[in-house]
């Protein structure tokens, strides 16, 4: 099965909750939920509307490090304008290897209200994006849903993007069901006592499958236009490992088997020494040419096809 296409007439889903009110209502569910926290899995029980602050070390207000057009973001997102990209500061999964580490875990970066945030999905928009890209948004949904009637009022019509680190609550999935056009998941590790000995999730695996599966069931395969943009649908990210330490092998198998063979994966090839991963042996060096084919082999070998370009290595 190829790519599902669609001209783009498309109209993203949280502009209808706006029309009917429904919106409304699941930004005072989320924001109720701030009270004793339990966005996410952690389930910290803070009161973040106090300024009180748990695992992911962000009160009342979300805090940003940097916005702009990205242009090394999966093609379907990237287009000819780029995808407008909100890195937002913290994290809950915060992996030791983190390429980002100085927003994840060092916490670069500004507090800014839902006005500001509204403003910022408005400039990229303004820019020509083909989306707005939350990264690491797992924390501060209710930040950026409380943000979206400003920018909806000012003329806010591109798909939003909900690019996540994958340890999200399903519980807080079903509130932002027809908020989030595109899920863009890591699915990080397939072994749950890998998660726990290189990020502070310890329950990962199971997690993140239970979260992609109500995302899958949410916006189905990823839908792009005519111009070759994506519209709507979930894209999963699987960063390589060196040591096979992400159990590609597992990953394959379950989007084949419990998601869709026709899921858009991004097998990720970038993976360097970061921030503490010199001081784990095992993490210590680069992936080989032979892990990445490896990899890509296994996805196609369970029937997976629609793979976001084959990364920087040659292969041939």
């Amino acid at each position: 099965m190829g790519a599902p296409k669609q001209t783009h007439t498309f109209q993203p889903g949280y502009l209808k909750l706006h029309d009917t009110g429904e919106l409304s209502q699941r930004i005072e569910a989320l924001w109720g939920k701030l009270e004793s926290c339990d966005i996410c899995p952690h389930k910290c029980g803070v009161n973040r509307l106090q300024d009180q602050k748990g695992e992911c070390r962000t009160g009342k207000k979300a805090k940003v490090s940097s916005f702009g057009p990205h242009f090394g973001e999966e093609s379907p997102l990237v287009g000819r304008y780029g995808s407008g990209t909100i890195f937002f500061t913290h994290c809950n999964l915060l992996c030791i290897f983190c390429q980002n580490y100085d927003i994840s875990h060092l916490g670069e970066g500004y507090e800014v209200d839902e006005e500001k945030i509204a403003e910022i999905m408005l400039s990229l928009q303004n820019l020509g994006c083909h989306n707005i890209n939350f990264v690491t948004p797992t924390h501060v949904v209710p930040q950026i849903v409380k943000a979206l009637p400003f920018a909806i009022e000012q003329g806010l019509n591109v798909p939003l993007v909900y690019n996540t680190g994958g340890y999200d609550s399903v519980d807080t999935l079903k509130l932002l069901d027809g908020i989030f056009d595109i899920y863009m998941p890591d699915l990080k590790y397939s072994d749950d006592k890998i998660a726990q000995r290189y990020c502070s999730a310890k329950d990962y695996s199971q997690t993140v499958r239970q979260a992609i599966r109500m995302m899958q069931k949410q916006v189905g395969d990823l839908v792009i236009d005519d111009r070759g943009i994506a519209l709507k649908g979930l894209l999963i990210r699987h960063l390589i490992l060196p040591e096979d330490l992400a159990g590609t092998y597992q990953t394959m198998k379950f989007i084949a088997e419990e998601i869709s063979k026709n899921t858009y994966v991004n097998l990720m090839d970038q993976y360097r020494p970061c921030f503490k991963a010199n001081d784990y042996p095992l993490l210590d060096r680069r992936i080989t040419q032979k892990e990445f084919i490896r990899a890509i082999k296994i996805a196609k070998d369970f029937g997976i096809k629609r793979l976001d370009g084959l990364g920087g290595f040659k292969l041939f």
